[in-house]
């Protein structure tokens, strides 16, 4: 019997979001040109460059005080700009996170999947709700004091994740059927 049909009463996950699908590789002209810019904007602003042409821009700011009379609008200036670059840079950078993310999601993944005797379960966990990454958490720490105590698992030809996904899907399962009834 193969590792698949054993842990087969596991579910998969449903809410699986966009970047994790395979659309997320065949994505929008426009998306695409987003996370180019994005991944080079990231880059640049990260680099010693940019760090010294905004403690350049602070100096040269500081300098016209005098001139302008430390004056409101002189503040206004600097205040204004700083918003508007940390605006337009939260989204940026929120675009390079979700991007490093799936990267790091998909190694994992691929990782979990050429291990021989690792359960691939826990693939997509990431997409869990807290509920049920709680619950996750909560059949881990059971596990494990059960190892503590001498107590064996349920079944202990599966390996822990297998169990422990099935623990989940047991209570996604349960979830669900409420939601219906």
């Amino acid at each position: 019997m193969n590792d698949r049909d054993q842990i087969s009463d596991a579910a998969p996950l449903d809410t699986v979001p966009n970047t994790s699908s395979p659309a997320y590789a065949n994505a929008h002209p426009v998306t695409r040109a987003f996370d180019a810019f994005a991944s080079a904007v990231t880059r640049w602003a990260g680099s010693p460059v940019a760090f010294g042409l905004a403690v350049i821009c602070i100096v040269v700011w500081l300098i016209s005080g005098p001139l302008f009379k430390f004056s409101d609008g002189w503040q206004l200036v600097i205040n204004t700009g700083t918003t508007i670059i940390t605006f337009l840079m939260v989204f940026l950078i929120q675009q390079s996170a979700n991007k490093d993310s799936v990267a790091m999601h998909l190694k994992l993944n691929e990782l979990l999947a050429s291990h021989r005797t690792a359960s691939n379960q826990l693939i997509g966990i990431e997409d869990a709700t807290e509920e049920e990454l709680r619950k996750l958490a909560a059949a881990y720490l059971q596990l494990a004091s059960e190892k503590q105590g001498g107590e064996a698992p349920a079944r202990t030809d599966d390996g822990a994740a297998a169990d422990i996904a099935r623990r989940l899907a047991r209570a996604h399962a349960k979830t669900a059927a409420k939601r219906t009834r």
